[in-house]
């Protein structure tokens, strides 16, 4: 595709995305700061429309399946209808099931070994609903999901869907405009975060049985130490797990350490970023290997670990 047609579609997309700013400023379809947000003042919801939009342009240009594009817009559409009015969990979870099936078809899963599909269906599921808890803070969702765009356009393997990466990532571009600022204009919303995970998380399951790597589970390993671990300190605290909180790493060091959103965002996506060139230059040398995956994946949560007690335990001595 010519870069004077991406340019073309850079253009297109702000247009979208300004245009659903009038149509949510009209119908009110804002969020509201509470006692778990991260922000503090009225902002436009669901500005991630943008990256299932991408996604729909992406398949008229033909450049992804009606498989994958079928299973985002599903979760898109369920999820921006529960932006604007919360349901209940069954039309959710219903959705993200029946994506999850469509995913596993595009990349013929129902032909590997049936104790397999389980477990990638509970990782994908998990990954999908942990992502979508990432719209905490201004810039995080969206540096990430570039960070992971980028990464998978780089492998040599994904070179037949690089025009559907470069879509993905203009989209990211797009959104990051109005998202990675002090005072953010809009939030993903659940239709933004959802959808991104979904098609994230087909790009790493396509990604790893492509190439038989399953050291490429570290191009999330930042947020996913993260995302797993907090959720066992709420557990541990008998905490709903499924309601919003304020008890990521990321959110802590942003609201009561006070470190600016969009620092605190640049570094996850900075570090994330390292390690994605780290494996990808051993995986260049023959390098990467299951035992290096979880040595560094050890390694990194006991780091994190060792931040987290330091940071959140300096807040609850006070």
């Amino acid at each position: 595709m010519p870069y004077i047609q991406y340019l073309v579609l850079f253009i297109a997309l702000v247009a979208i995305e300004l245009l659903y700013f009038k149509i949510a400023d009209k119908y009110n379809i804002i969020d509201k700061p509470n006692s778990r947000s991260s922000h503090t003042s009225i902002t436009l919801r669901g500005g991630g429309i943008i990256f299932p939009i991408a996604l729909v342009i992406a398949f008229f240009l033909g450049f992804v399946s009606w498989e994958l594009t079928l299973a985002v817009t599903m979760v898109a559409l369920v999820s921006f209808i529960d932006d604007i009015k919360p349901l209940s969990q069954l039309p959710r979870f219903a959705t993200h099931v029946a994506a999850v099936l469509l995913v596993f078809y595009d990349l013929h899963l129902f032909s590997e070994a049936i104790w397999l599909l389980p477990i990638v269906f509970v990782l994908l599921i998990g990954w999908v609903n942990a992502f979508n808890f990432m719209d905490g803070i201004n810039g995080i969702t969206v540096l990430y999901a570039l960070t992971a765009v980028v990464s998978f356009a780089y492998l040599p393997i994904n070179e037949e869907y690089l025009p559907l990466l470069i879509t993905m990532g203009l989209s990211c571009v797009v959104f990051g405009l109005f998202n990675v600022r002090k005072k953010a204009k809009t939030f993903a919303g659940d239709v933004g975060s959802i959808s991104m995970a979904l098609f994230l998380g087909y790009f790493m399951i396509k990604t790893i049985t492509d190439s038989g790597q399953l050291g490429y589970l570290l191009f999330f390993s930042v947020y996913g130490i993260d995302a797993v671990i907090t959720i066992l300190y709420r557990l541990l605290k008998k905490e709903n797990i499924f309601q919003p909180h304020r008890s990521h790493l990321y959110q802590y060091l942003a609201n009561e350490q006070g470190f600016s959103h969009v620092f605190v965002s640049l570094l996850y996506a900075v570090i994330q970023l390292v390690i994605n060139g780290m494996v990808l230059y051993l995986e260049s040398k023959g390098a990467l290997s299951l035992l290096f995956t979880i040595g560094i994946l050890l390694f990194m949560t006991l780091i994190y670990l060792l931040i987290r007690y330091k940071v959140v335990g300096k807040i609850v001595l006070k």
